[in-house]
């Protein structure tokens, strides 16, 4: 086979836009090639130069005028950023001592060399950022039920970027969150007025009763008087 060419497969069908992509050769893993925003670079090893061509769409590497100095083992690495993941955080003891506000979790897993911020509106909120390979991140945003303002998450790398958008309408499923907030709020000035009503029942009751009493009393002492007499 030398002097031929062969091609290493991918199995691939598509590589994105916003994929990082490339090929590594040896126990030192050598760098060969990538392809990044659809952008392809080859290394400088001198073993592979002018001997390389990379198929863009599925990364599918030939390599031709070969010798024994290309016998070794080839590796690929496909990097493609998540889409950050928006949950609701209601653990036991919530971040959230008010009913009127929730706590939402923005979330990616697997990744490295990345930041992971919340924005409001273009405005910067928060980040956190991490070198290591293959960790899970989070980042928590507190915000009000009623709050009109437009919130995103935002995962990037040095090549690419990934967004959430914040849709506060659909911080609890149905606004069921919401309605208990409100309805709490109903029924218990619902069971004050009705404390109040019955209080004031209660007065009434007793008032009348003791006039009542009064007037009996009154009746009674003006007929034994007129017996006496």
């Amino acid at each position: 086979m030398e002097g031929g060419s062969f091609t290493l497969l991918t199995n691939l069908t598509e590589i994105q836009s916003d994929d990082e992509f490339e090929w590594r050769f040896g126990p030192s893993r050598t760098f060969i090639s990538s392809i990044v925003k659809g952008s392809i670079t080859y290394g400088d090893d001198e073993r592979f130069r002018g001997r390389l061509q990379l198929e863009r769409q599925t990364g599918d590497l030939t390599i031709t005028d070969v010798s024994n100095e290309h016998s070794g083992v080839y590796e690929y690495e496909l990097t493609r950023l998540p889409v950050p993941v928006i949950t609701k955080y209601s653990p036991q003891g919530s971040l959230s001592s008010s009913v009127s506000k929730s706590v939402m979790l923005c979330s990616a897993v697997n990744v490295s060399h990345v930041t992971l911020s919340w924005y409001k509106g273009n405005s910067l909120l928060s980040s956190i950022s991490v070198s290591d390979l293959s960790i899970s991140l989070s980042l928590p945003l507190e915000v009000e039920y009623q709050d009109k303002n437009t919130y995103s998450c935002v995962l990037n790398n040095p090549i690419s970027n990934q967004t959430q958008h914040l849709d506060i309408t659909q911080l609890c499923h149905t606004c069921a969150d919401c309605d208990q907030y409100w309805t709490g709020r109903t029924e218990a000035i619902s069971r004050l007025v009705v404390t109040a009503v019955v209080g004031v029942a209660a007065v009434a009751a007793v008032v009348v009763l003791v006039y009542d009493i009064r007037s009996r009393k009154t009746e009674l002492e003006r007929k034994i008087k007129f017996i006496k007499q």
